[in-house]
């Protein structure tokens, strides 16, 4: 089957639009990740009186790493790495932050 374009001047304007939509599309769905070889770990002590709120909230404000991150990500991040199953905190616990 063969297909005869019939309005050139049409179809060109038309493949444009198509393939400037595609471009805003893939545009608004890029994020912007760290490789795994470009990420490191600072060990950090937890005080008295810190959660793993109060350090998802220092995170934000200190290291590039959570910028522009949902605390709650943060958190469940922060619990993942340290396989901690609650957000029970112990004085002197030893956790490991990311950074870049």
């Amino acid at each position: 089957m063969k297909l005869k374009i019939v309005n050139r001047r049409k179809f060109v304007i038309s493949l444009i639009i198509i393939i400037i939509c595609i471009l805003i599309f893939l545009s608004m769905n890029i994020t912007y990740t760290y490789s795994k070889g470009e990420l490191k770990y600072r060990e950090e002590y937890v005080c008295n009186g810190d959660t793993l709120w109060s350090i998802a909230e220092k995170e934000i404000r200190d290291n590039a790493y959570y910028k522009n991150k949902d605390i709650r990500d943060i958190v469940k991040e922060l619990k993942d790495i340290n396989n901690i199953n609650n957000t029970n905190l112990k004085i002197g616990q030893k956790i490991k932050i990311p950074t870049i």
